[in-house]
């Protein structure tokens, strides 16, 4: 009996786990990494993750000034842009969004909460002249909804400057626009309302895959 409790005693034994709590927390944090490099990094290698599907192409420069005012006016608080691939949602809103969608969203818009519908296959679903008269005040097409209106995107007229630096920087983290691309950008979006943006951007949303 003696010698059994001797032996468990300076061996490496759940109980000095349990009571040592330094060892469980470097055990804890190891176990973490190990169980986190073995989920991500095979993702790296595994093109359907990494590559755009068939379809999806770079953000125009409006389409990308309208993604900015979606992200400052909070729009992935109350709206996800992630249709899981259950039947009831696919029935609801289309096709599942697959990873190669989303490869040149920095950062993407997934959100975690639906206060209203998922977005994701929002694109040309309705009209643009529908887009705008729900942005400008949303009862008057869905009578109940509880949507705040934003009316003064249709008076805030895009800053065409301020475009082609966001452009650049995506560039640096692999959006592939041309200079081409980034010197015309200004020229696109000059006279345009962050409402023509924001309108812009809801309709090229998950057009690739319906």
């Amino acid at each position: 009996m003696s010698n059994n409790n001797s032996s468990s005693s300076t061996g490496f034994s759940h109980e000095k786990v349990e009571t040592n709590n330094f060892l469980m927390i470097v055990l804890i944090l190891l176990v973490i990494a190990i169980g986190g490099l073995v989920e991500i990094v095979p993702l790296f290698f595994q093109k359907s993750t990494t590559e755009a599907v068939k379809g999806v192409e770079p953000y125009t420069a409006t389409q990308l000034v309208g993604r900015d005012v979606y992200i400052r006016e909070g729009c992935y608080n109350c709206h996800s842009q992630m249709i899981r691939p259950f039947r009831a949602e696919t029935l609801r809103y289309g096709h599942y969004s697959v990873a190669g969608e989303f490869v040149y969203d920095h950062p993407f818009q997934w959100g975690s909460k639906r206060t209203g519908p998922d977005l994701h296959r929002v694109g040309g679903k309705y009209s643009d002249e529908w887009h705008r008269i729900h942005l400008n005040n949303p009862r008057d097409v869905v009578p109940e909804s509880n949507m705040p209106a934003y009316p003064w995107l249709e008076k805030s007229v895009v800053d065409p400057a301020s475009v082609a630096p966001r452009m650049k920087a995506l560039r640096t983290v692999g959006v592939p626009y041309t200079d081409e691309q980034i010197a015309a950008a200004a020229a696109e979006v000059k006279g345009k309302t962050e409402m023509d943006a924001l309108v812009a951007y809801l309709q090229v949303m998950g057009r690739a895959l319906k």
